[in-house]
């Protein structure tokens, strides 16, 4: 069972949701993720172990900050305060989005207290407009935000499919290393040191593995990959965060299945 993170050894991870849809530039219905997935995470169709054998049923296995109230007229500064509040505890933060937008307020506070971060980015898209749709912080900007601000050194993309002219000019600019699907991915050949970062955009999957999902891009990675690619991560992942699951595009709840897969997978690395 989880513990409270007031009572958490530091370095446990912490699974805080963040109910945040409005950056979002086609569909609303992430914002209501975070408890969707937490029902499938606890649900008693999977025993509580991962595949790197690690049992989060263990007591202190990991804890849970429940979903953040925006009560704060800047929604990024609720997100960014909330989180800086977990790191400041020692805690490694899982956030359950939301849109794509809120990683942007999360390493806001990595960025103050974690340097030389390596963020690995698993998505269709790129998400490196300048802007989009006259919006600075839209789900499809936070990259650019986040390496023009300098939060993280090294940006590692994997799965991309849909890079335009203008977002191959900006992997450019902010030297972003971009492995579309189809090229191989090695992460032991890529020297990665230091704390690492994992964000996971549900639609790096194909949509015939989570149809839940506002932008589906056919075409994408099956789960099985996915799992793989998360346990070959090297170096200690410092936090991470599962986004743009949209309950309201799934179907018999295989998406939200898909997601507690992937939360339980990731935070049985982070303690492996």
């Amino acid at each position: 069972m989880p513990s409270h993170p007031t009572t958490a050894k530091p370095g446990t991870p912490v699974i805080l949701g963040i109910p945040f849809d409005a950056n979002s530039s086609w569909l609303r219905g992430a914002a209501g993720a975070p408890p969707i997935i937490r029902v499938s995470f606890r649900s008693d169709s999977s025993n509580s172990w991962t595949e790197t054998g690690i049992d989060l049923g263990a007591e202190g296995a990991y804890c849970d900050a429940g979903d953040l109230k925006f009560t704060f007229h800047e929604p990024f500064a609720a997100i960014e305060n909330k989180v800086g509040e977990l790191l400041d505890k020692g805690l490694r933060v899982v956030s359950l989005g939301g849109d794509h937008s809120i990683t942007l307020p999360i390493l806001r506070a990595f960025g103050k207290r974690v340097p030389g971060l390596t963020i690995i980015h698993f998505d269709a898209h790129p998400d490196l407009y300048e802007e989009f749709g006259n919006n600075r912080y839209s789900h499809a900007s936070p990259f650019a935000r986040i390496l023009e601000e300098k939060l993280a050194t090294r940006l590692i993309q994997v799965g991309i499919r849909t890079m335009n002219p203008h977002q191959r000019e900006q992997a450019s600019k902010y030297d972003v290393e971009v492995y579309r699907l189809g090229n191989e991915v090695n992460f032991a050949e890529m020297e990665i040191t230091g704390p690492v970062y994992v964000t996971v955009d549900l639609d790096a999957l194909d949509p015939a593995y989570a149809p839940g999902v506002s932008h589906r891009e056919p075409g994408g990675m099956s789960v099985r990959e996915l799992i793989g690619h998360l346990h070959a991560i090297p170096g200690q992942i410092v936090g991470a965060d599962l986004v743009e699951f949209n309950p309201e595009r799934d179907m018999d709840g295989m998406t939200a299945t898909v997601c507690a897969k992937l939360v339980k997978e990731l935070v049985g690395v982070m303690v492996r």
